[in-house]
């Protein structure tokens, strides 16, 4: 097999974000692989400026990086009990491509969030905002890292023997379904 692409998606815009670091300690864990980072800073979704403009540059090239990846992992941090508005708004732009980029491909969610749960509700509702693409989803081990800024080094890896062992197991189940 060849080496497998896969296409990172950060819901969090910050730079700093410790979902981004999640997806990079997910990166590491999967193992040899190319990995591309999304970028998700989209126009918010309106259907007057889709049929006066069309699908954004912007947009379509995720669409197209969905397209061409062997597989995606998300993580998303939680909002007021659910996912940011830009990773909806996101998967609704994505909804307006051509063809269905996301259906059958393999996707692994995790989370990282400030509060004891880890983000557990934000990620339940980015698996239901992606069932109408009809993904493959990889839903275990769950990865929700809570007080997620005190759980990675200054390398920016995990901390925990739990979370990190979870993340390789998922990363496992992900690439298995490759």
């Amino acid at each position: 097999m060849s080496t497998p692409k896969l296409l990172a998606i950060s819901g969090a815009l910050r730079a700093p974000s410790t979902n981004t670091m999640l997806l990079r300690e997910a990166a590491r864990l999967f193992g040899d692989a190319e990995i591309e980072f999304a970028d998700i800073r989209f126009p918010l979704y309106d259907t007057d400026d889709e049929i006066a403009t069309g699908i954004p540059a912007a947009v379509q090239k995720l669409a197209d990086q969905i397209a061409t990846a062997d597989a995606l992992i998300i993580s998303t941090p939680e909002y007021n009990k659910g996912i940011p508005g830009g990773l909806k708004n996101a998967l609704d732009w994505v909804s307006r491509c051509e063809g269905n980029p996301l259906g059958g491909k393999p996707i692994a969610t995790m989370s990282a969030a400030a509060g004891r749960a880890g983000g557990e509700r934000a990620q339940l509702m980015l698996r239901e905002c992606l069932v109408p693409f009809g993904p493959r989803l990889i839903v275990a081990p769950e990865v929700a890292v809570h007080d997620s800024s005190n759980q990675f080094d200054e390398k920016g890896q995990l901390v925990g023997d739990l979370y990190r062992a979870n993340l390789e197991k998922l990363m496992q189940a992900l690439r298995a379904a490759i």
